[in-house]
């Protein structure tokens, strides 16, 4: 999968790259900590991150540098020479100690207990569910701010999926914050599956196997325990993954998921860039697309008979992000420092791996690039450009939307999965020295502040 050119100028070019990724992050720390000192509203200490400058060690030190250390030193050769079942099963538990570990340098209780039962997080307002009928048919009702029945802020800022998703787990006798927590990092760890999945299902099982160590040390698990954006990262590349592997049958299950996954966030109708390019790599697409549409339709479907219209939620939504910090955040700091803040959730390797994939389009080629059709750019780069290109394209819009003004690294976990698969056009022997920039963020991140979720 790397690019066949002459490799000093390639390492260069990783290298300017890098040296740009630096610079971006060292001026969105400056700037951001100028215009905290100036008492501008930037609502975030340690802007990009939402998060305070707080040095510290905890319980969860030794593991997160022992599970960073053994995939720095084997995880490359392991992607490389194990068998594919036991690939995935070692990938799920390395990913599920490596974010869990991290979690808990900062504690058991502030670090996973407690992180979901703050006054502004979904289960502050599980007890107030007592109808689930009811509360979807007048969940928008709720949604603006400054009236005495008013969804807490996280509650009001996703469609009512959200909170639903913690609803059943109270229901089910897995209610409170430790349970939530632990949901999280469980299924948020589900990604290091579900994305190799998906690439081997479309015809790429190297590239699967070469992104599978980063996956596994993504700095963005820092975030992922524990907070809602793990689970929804962890059901959109589920979702994708079945759309890919799973034939007609896959894709019903994946429709089902991705639907559901437009009821946990507004933004996520983004996910459809993804979902076109796995359909276009996958064997009888128009069959796959029809039965994966019209099990996102029934999900609509559902949730609109239920009385919640999404249409409405999201105009709503937008009035009461402005009602908010929103209001304050300035748009043309954020605008660009959002993109330092998802270098230290998908870690500095995204940078060169992207260059490296884009890149890969035309050397792939079979023309000239201006004779070139898209269709077949599409074929010849195959899924590990197209993929990492579509989410580029989604971070991208919404961040100009002005409806993502802080706190990315947490939102836009489920795009920064799967920027990495970028990462396999990068050359074999680069990337043990990539894995260990990747967890050295992570530990940095974790280790240096006090995050947010």
């Amino acid at each position: 999968m790397t690019m066949m050119t002459r490799p000093g100028r390639t390492r260069s070019a990783d290298l300017i790259v890098l040296g740009v990724e630096v610079a971006v992050l060292a001026v969105a720390v400056a700037v951001g900590a100028l215009l905290n000192h100036q008492g501008v509203r930037l609502h975030a200490d340690a802007a990009p991150l939402y998060a305070s400058w707080q040095p510290h060690l905890g319980p969860g030190t030794p593991a997160a540098l022992l599970v960073a250390a053994l995939f720095v030193w084997r995880g490359v050769r392991w992607a490389t020479d194990t068998s594919w079942p036991r690939l995935l099963a070692v990938g799920y538990f390395a990913s599920l100690l490596w974010t869990l570990s991290l979690a808990l340098v900062d504690g058991w209780s502030a670090g996973l207990t407690e992180r979901l039962t703050v006054q502004a997080e979904y289960l502050h307002e599980v007890p107030r569910v007592t109808d689930v009928g009811i509360m979807l048919s007048g969940f928008a009702d709720r949604i603006l701010d400054f009236q005495p029945d008013s969804w807490s802020t996280h509650a009001a800022a996703h469609p009512p999926g959200a909170l639903l998703f913690f609803v059943w787990l109270e229901r089910i006798g897995l209610g409170g914050g430790t349970a939530a927590g632990l949901a999280c990092v469980l299924l948020g760890a589900t990604v290091s599956v579900s994305v190799p999945v998906t690439l081997r299902a479309l015809g790429v099982e190297d590239a699967a196997r070469a992104v599978w160590p980063f996956l596994v040390l993504l700095p963005g698990a820092v975030w992922v325990g524990a907070s809602a954006d793990g689970i929804f990262a962890a059901v959109v590349a589920a979702g994708l993954a079945l759309l890919a592997a799973g034939g007609r049958p896959g894709a019903a299950l994946g429709g089902l998921l991705l639907g559901f996954a437009l009821y946990l966030s507004y933004g996520f109708v983004l996910v459809g860039l993804l979902a076109l390019t796995v359909l276009l790599r996958a064997r009888d697409r128009l069959g796959v697309l029809l039965v994966a549409a019209t099990a996102v339709a029934g999900v609509v479907a559902v949730f609109t008979l239920a009385g919640f219209w999404w249409l409405d939620g999201y105009h709503l939504v937008a009035r009461r992000y402005y009602q908010g910090w929103a209001a304050e955040r300035p748009y043309g700091y954020w605008v660009w420092a959002n993109l330092a803040a998802l270098l230290l959730s998908a870690g500095p390797v995204v940078g060169p791996a992207l260059r490296r994939a884009v890149a890969a389009v035309s050397i792939h080629a079979p023309h000239p690039p201006l004779a070139t059709t898209l269709r077949q750019r599409i074929a010849s780069a195959g899924p590990t450009v197209w993929l990492p290109v579509a989410a580029t394209a989604a971070v991208l819009a919404a961040d100009l939307s002005g409806l993502s003004k802080a706190e990315v690294e947490r939102i836009w976990l489920p795009f920064a999965v799967w920027l990495l698969v970028a990462t396999a056009h990068l050359p074999h022997g680069h990337r043990r020295w990539w894995l260990a920039a990747q967890a050295a963020t992570a530990l940095a991140v974790n280790h240096l502040l006090w995050t947010v979720s």
